[in-house]
């Protein structure tokens, strides 16, 4: 008999007859009040410094392949410092993975070029703030579609564009602003996120 394909784990429901299982996957961290979106991200440290953000505000952080760092990047974790193994992420393969997992949530999409500046959106809990990489911004493919979701933060012209973490910190603070959340509320998704700040 072939030996069972690791990570599977083998138990036995009668003597001589094995049964392959999957392991458990492992229980959420927490439930997130925002899904942040890094379409192919390429530098490290903005995406550990917007997944510090991402504990500190409650939020779930996606990256869509592909990625310009390995996970295990040092400059990724040292960004993030200790707070990364508190983080709630996926990778996924593409965007159409990414759609497919998120299905049923209003996304908005955050460009320079965005037809509505962020304070007049009206975030909801569990909405996604799409962002894309630093050098190129988000694909028209993926933004003409949804101009009407499209934002943008206000800046004077001498300024080309603000740095991405910034960006994604602006947005998530806003949502929890327009939602009245306070210490309390936040620390109440877990222990892991209470007195992030610190």
């Amino acid at each position: 008999m072939a030996e069972p394909v690791p990570p599977y784990k083998q138990i036995s429901i009668m003597p001589g007859d094995p049964v392959h299982i999957p392991p458990a996957a492992p229980a959420p961290r927490y439930e997130p009040l925002l899904h942040v979106v890094l379409f192919q991200p390429e530098i490290p440290s903005n995406a550990g410094n917007i997944g510090r953000s991402c504990v500190a505000a409650g939020a779930k952080l996606w990256l869509v392949r592909p990625l310009g760092f390995e996970i295990s990047d040092y400059y990724l974790r040292r960004a993030g410092l200790d707070y990364w193994e508190h983080l709630e992420y996926e990778v996924v393969e593409n965007w159409t993975e990414l759609t497919a997992r998120l299905a049923g949530h209003k996304f908005w999409y955050l460009t320079k070029t965005g037809s509505n500046c962020y304070t007049t959106a009206r975030f909801t809990r569990g909405d996604a703030l799409v962002f894309g990489n630093e050098s190129s911004g988000l694909p028209a493919e993926i933004l003409e579609p949804h101009r009407a979701q499209s934002l943008r933060i206000p800046m004077r012209t001498q300024v080309r564009s603000l740095n991405l973490s910034n960006t994604a910190a602006i947005l998530m603070y806003e949502a929890l602003r327009q939602w009245g959340c306070d210490d309390d509320e936040l620390a109440a998704l877990s222990p892991s996120i209470s007195n992030a700040a610190q």
